[in-house]
């Protein structure tokens, strides 16, 4: 019988990693911390308008029953759209990427709503994720080993398809869905995690479950309403462009997420070793809101994402050699086979050895999580 977990609570008292980070000068950073309207319009309003395009087209292909062409079609609309849960609305939820605060917020909710993202539940699990990454007592919400899938057929039709049961960094229609009625109605929903990490968080942070439920609520009345309005019209791609889209091709989605923290070392003190940064193309790393520089991101995480390269420029030379996507997912099947015969095995990055701090980065800004963390968490 496995031993009982701990409460978050007891985790926040006892549990409190040094992380280690790279020394920075200070004018540098304090430029890199700060957000741009202009670029948070690219970025934010720039991937809601390829999603708007994308959404016109298809529904083009559908009145002119062009069906071959809409199937393609929707197929780019659900790459696109997969990346608004947890990666567009994951870094509006830091609220770095404007520095007009209210359109951090008002962006948050147009994808929260479309990609049936609780982001009041999220902002609790993410807040334990950044603060003990892959330490297993306070993060839950990456729990390692996490299965390389590519062998597995069924699932590589669900990513190319519909993905009905979701897995590692990708949406489940059947989880989301049922998670967010059992959170709308009081329960312990699966749309963070999973039901146990839900339960864990709430009843460490029972103030916030308020909001989630709200938020919950307004998601269903949305899809909903969304419903109705293809039964009445009868315009049947509808849920498809606004409601599904989530679940719809969500491949590249799970292509680029996985390398994050896939095979790497859990209980460390050093994002070095237990977040990995690769290298994308333009296009994969615009929808994948600059992530790809997720070791960066997991050290300085008040930096908006639009200014993560030059932050790695920054401290390159402090940094474990970047990899590429293919690399990654050479590193990470090795790992995956290693575990096969040793499950407590984990890829231990190669990294510089530590620097002494040579400025004086202010703590509180280096450690920084932006408007992440509800009150409670503060």
């Amino acid at each position: 019988m496995a031993p009982a977990r701990k409460s978050l609570l007891e985790v926040r008292k006892t549990l409190r990693p040094n992380w280690y980070r790279c020394p920075i000068d200070p004018v540098a950073f304090k430029d890199l911390m700060e957000p741009c309207d202009y670029k948070g319009w690219l970025q934010a309003g720039g991937h809601l308008i390829i999603f708007c395009l994308t959404g016109f087209i298809t529904t083009y292909f559908f009145l002119i029953e062009e069906w071959f062409w809409l199937l393609f079609s929707l197929f780019f609309h659900g790459i696109v759209g997969s990346f608004f849960k947890g990666l567009a609305a994951h870094e509006l939820g830091h609220g770095s990427v404007f520095k007009t605060k209210i359109l951090n917020a008002i962006f948050l909710r147009i994808y929260s709503i479309i990609s049936w993202h609780n982001f009041h539940e999220y902002a609790i699990s993410h807040t334990y994720h950044h603060r003990y990454t892959l330490h297993k007592e306070g993060d839950r919400e990456v729990v390692l080993p996490l299965e390389v899938l590519i062998k597995k057929p069924l699932y590589i039709l669900q990513i190319l398809t519909i993905n009905f049961t979701g897995g590692p960094v990708t949406s489940g229609l059947i989880p989301v869905v049922k998670g967010t009625f059992q959170t709308a109605f009081g329960g312990n929903g699966e749309s963070v995690i999973s039901k146990e990490w839900s339960t864990a968080l709430y009843e460490s942070h029972p103030k916030e479950r308020k909001s989630a439920i709200q938020w919950a609520r307004s998601i269903i009345a949305f899809h909903s309403f969304i419903i109705i309005v293809t039964v009445y019209s009868e315009f049947w791609i509808l849920p498809f462009i606004l409601t599904i889209q989530q679940f719809i091709a969500n491949w590249l989605r799970y292509f680029v997420g996985l390398p994050m923290h896939c095979g790497l070392r859990s209980n460390v003190n050093d994002f070095r070793k237990c977040t990995r940064s690769i290298t994308l193309d333009p296009v994969s790393e615009f929808l994948y809101w600059r992530m790809n520089w997720h070791l960066e991101h997991h050290m300085f995480a008040g930096v908006p994402c639009y200014n993560l390269k030059k932050l790695h420029r920054l401290v390159a030379d402090d940094m474990p050699k970047v990899r590429t996507l293919i690399g990654a997912w050479r590193e990470m099947m090795e790992t995956a086979r290693k575990q096969q015969v040793d499950p407590t095995f984990e890829f231990d990055t190669p990294v510089p050895p530590k620097k002494k701090q040579r400025h004086t980065t202010h703590s509180s800004s280096a450690e920084s999580i932006g408007d992440l963390a509800p009150r409670s968490l503060n």
